[in-house]
């Protein structure tokens, strides 16, 4: 049957909460300190956007996408998105359910404007990185990282656009090091679309950064 997404409504949040528990809790990926975290749905709705999908109009699945930084895009610079928590309920695994989540992520980072998806992921998660490679994501070692002692996660990264907006030279998952550190303090200065140099202007409040072919972009 076919998968609907959509983003989480408030009388979901107690479903998506238990159904994302409750896949963690039963693959063997969570713990009783980290269990809040995946139950605190409220809190991600808020910050970053937390997507729904249904088969045949029931709760099916559900992730998180943090494209405008904050607590839940963790390893990331300005200009790059996070994917968190993606869960599929067991009962309909095999039916593209998890790929139309995922989709439906980078659809949100693109529209966005982010330049880069990137997610973590523990180790026995097998099936899920079958999922990412497949899509196109792309292993990141640089980037792997332990958030507590025994816990080791392996990153994932997939470029959305062609050009590094800091540098103007091709964009790769590992990103260049020096760009995410200027993209902290420094507006783009390259189309990451077409790679012409941009019109900038900084503000008390922001910038705005203008390319002649596909328009404005602000921070």
């Amino acid at each position: 049957m076919p998968t609907t997404v959509r983003l989480v409504q408030p009388d979901d949040l107690e479903a998506v909460a238990d159904l994302t528990a409750r896949v963690y809790r039963d693959e063997g990926f969570s713990s009783p300190d980290y269990e809040p975290h995946l139950r605190d749905v409220a809190s991600r709705a808020q910050t970053a956007t937390v997507l729904v999908a249904e088969v045949d109009g029931a709760l099916a699945g559900a992730v998180t996408v943090a494209t405008r930084g904050g607590e839940w895009a963790e390893q990331s610079a300005p200009g790059e998105a996070v994917l968190r928590m993606l869960v599929v309920d067991p009962a309909v695994r095999g039916a593209g359910t998890g790929e139309a989540l995922v989709r439906s992520c980078l659809e949100a980072a693109r529209t966005d404007g982010c330049s880069l998806l990137r997610l973590s992921s523990q180790e026995g998660m097998a099936s899920a990185h079958r999922l990412y490679e497949r899509l196109g994501f792309v292993r990141t070692p640089a980037f792997d990282w332990s958030p507590e002692p025994g816990l080791q996660l392996r990153t994932y990264a997939l470029p959305l656009v062609p050009w590094c907006g800091q540098c103007g030279e091709e964009l790769t998952a590992e990103g260049h090091a020096s760009c995410r550190r200027a993209a902290e303090l420094d507006p783009p200065r390259f189309c990451a679309s077409c790679r012409r140099r941009m019109v900038v202007q900084v503000t008390p409040t922001g910038w705005t950064a203008r390319c002649v072919e596909h328009g404005l972009k602000s921070g």
